[in-house]
Parts: C-alpha cells; structure tokens; sequence
C-alpha cells in the first residue's frame, strides 16, 4: 500500500495497539505516527518498556495505557472512542509456555476473548489479530492458543449489530528476525562466546523484517471486510544457513530440537488452500462461513489446488546470497 493510502485511511482515526511496547508494537507505532492519525493508543502491562518509549517519542498524539488483555474492565476504559484496534499482546516463548501452560491460555485466548467483547461492547470499527504460523496445525501450546485466537475472532464477526459495526480478522506470519528474543538476538549473544547453538541441521523456518510485518498489518487494516486471515508471501530458508550467514566464524553445537517445536513450518493449511486468493504481495484467507461476502475479492484469483506454503518448500528457498541481497540481515 502506498504513503498516500495509508494517511488517507487513517486520517483523524483513533488507533490503539495491544501489546505496544513488544518489537511489533514498537515498530507499528513509529510508522503509524508518521500518518495523519489523530491519537495513538499504546496499551501494555510493561511500565519500564512504557517510560523509555515515553523518553523516545515526543509525539503528542500518542497516549499510554497500563494494563492486562486479562483484564476486561481496564479494555473496556481504553477502547472508549477507539477506531481500530491491533492484538498484538501474547505470551510467546514456546519453551516457558509449555512449562506454564494456564498462563498461555489466560492471556492468549481468555485475553483475546477480552478484546473482543471490549472491541463489540466499543463498536470499535476494526480489530486486528497478530497471529502466527506456529498456529498451523500447531503442535505446541502457543501455536494451539494462537489457532483458538484466530477461530475467536473469525467467530466474533456472528456478534455484529449492523453492516457498519464491529469486524474482526487476523494476520499469520513467521519468525520476524531482530525482534526481542529472536535467534538473531540469541545468537549475538553466543558469538561472543565464539560458539552458537543449532537444534537441527535439517530445520527451516519463514523469515521477516519487521517493517515487512508492518506492511502486512497496514495492508490487512485497509482491506479487511471481518473474517479474513492474511498471509504474506515470505521467503524461508534453513535455520543453519541463516546462522552460518550471521556467524560464519562461530563453532556450531547441536542441541537437538526442543519440545514443542516443529522440523518446518506452514503458513497455511490444507483446507485453507482451496479458499484463498492471491492479491499479488499477500494471500487472503477466506473465512468459511455462510455469512461472508467475497464478491470484492472476485477479480482475484484462487492459488493452485496443489498449492503447499511450507518453510521446506523449494518455490520459497532462499541461498545465504538471497538473503544479503534481500537485506533480511542488516
């Protein structure tokens, strides 16, 4: 979408941000506050995060919101007056969530659940999921929460009071290199040490900047008619050649893959294929209900029949050169 569309679509709205003060959060803010909006929400239960954010920008459009997606109450005060609104507070580190599983469930689906009604109870006019490729037949408990997210807020868009009221529908990618707890902040660290960890040879992975995260929830805000999923079309390769890329000098370990994680990851699933268009820069996923309306999508076409989005497919493989020259790696 260009300059033009997106300061044109978010002239004098009033937009909030879950989860605000996490990489995403951080990043949707400095671009979105470069855009003619009229008031900025940051909305996070990170005090210290809050304040430096506060220190950093001066911008007297954006306003800070302590609090919890656990808490409906303290949702209902900050959605008042909001037009959109983009979920993008979780828990997400797959190992601590498989030890903490009640946590993950009370901030990612009861949480979710908690915008939602915040978001019908507001007559918010759009609400965006961030969500994840681990919620593709997910085999651990974060990828299983996000799936529930996502099935949350396709189901939401049943409790509209009208045409022009609330809708709700998500965004799905992969791993967003150099955001907080990434691999490529992990393995900055373990340079240091001269040797990085490896969980498997063989293991492959979808890759992302940020700013191309970015440009997929700004995309989705634009497009978005409630229910859709939207997927970006994001280059993948294996998790050793990204790390022989960024530390060709380190000894590699390997560890073994930890429980909870898969060998490859899928953006979409089987049953997704046969209703997805193909928009050109992303994929949409219909939503399959009886309520949805796809005429606007007409002039789109389906992907294949035999359409895989697979980490290990060879159509998305990128060589370490592709990755340079993609700067992917800055």
């Amino acid at each position: 979408m260009t300059k033009n569309k997106i300061n044109t679509f978010l002239k004098n709205k009033v937009v909030l941000v879950t989860g605000g003060t996490g990489s995403f959060g951080q990043y949707f803010v400095d671009t979105a506050l470069t855009t003619n909006l009229k008031k900025l929400i940051v909305f996070s239960r990170d005090e210290l995060k809050q304040s430096e954010m506060q220190a950093r920008i001066s911008d007297p459009r954006i306003r800070f919101f302590l609090g919890d997606v656990r808490d409906l109450s303290r949702l209902e005060r900050a959605f008042a007056g909001v037009d959109i609104v983009i979920h993008a507070a979780a828990l997400k580190q797959v190992p601590a969530l498989e030890y903490n599983p009640l946590e993950a469930v009370k901030t990612n689906i009861f949480g979710t659940q908690n915008v939602i009604d915040a978001a019908l109870n507001n007559d918010v006019h759009k609400v965006l999921l961030v969500s994840t490729d681990k919620a593709v037949n997910p085999v651990n408990l974060y990828g299983a929460t996000k799936l529930c997210a996502e099935k949350l807020f396709i189901a939401a868009n049943a409790y509209r009071k009208q045409a022009d009221s609330s809708i709700f529908s998500s965004v799905r990618y992969g791993n967003v290199i150099g955001s907080r707890g990434s691999l490529l902040e992990i393995l900055a660290k373990q340079r240091q040490k001269g040797k990085v960890t490896l969980t498997h040879k063989d293991m492959t992975r979808f890759w992302l900047r940020i700013e191309d995260a970015v440009e997929l929830v700004m995309n989705a805000l634009y497009h978005m008619r409630g229910g859709e999923v939207f997927v970006p079309k994001a280059p993948s390769m294996k998790v050793k050649d990204l790390i022989t890329t960024v530390a060709p000098e380190c000894v590699i370990e390997t560890i073994g893959i930890r429980p909870g994680e898969k060998m490859h990851e899928a953006l979409m699933t089987e049953n997704e294929v046969h209703r997805t268009k193909d928009l050109k820069s992303f994929y949409i996923v219909q939503p399959d209900h009886k309520w949805w309306e796809g005429d606007h999508l007409k002039r789109y076409p389906l992907v294949p029949e035999d359409f895989v989005y697979v980490s290990n497919g060879k159509h998305s493989q990128l060589t370490k050169q592709d990755l340079k020259n993609l700067s992917l790696i800055h």
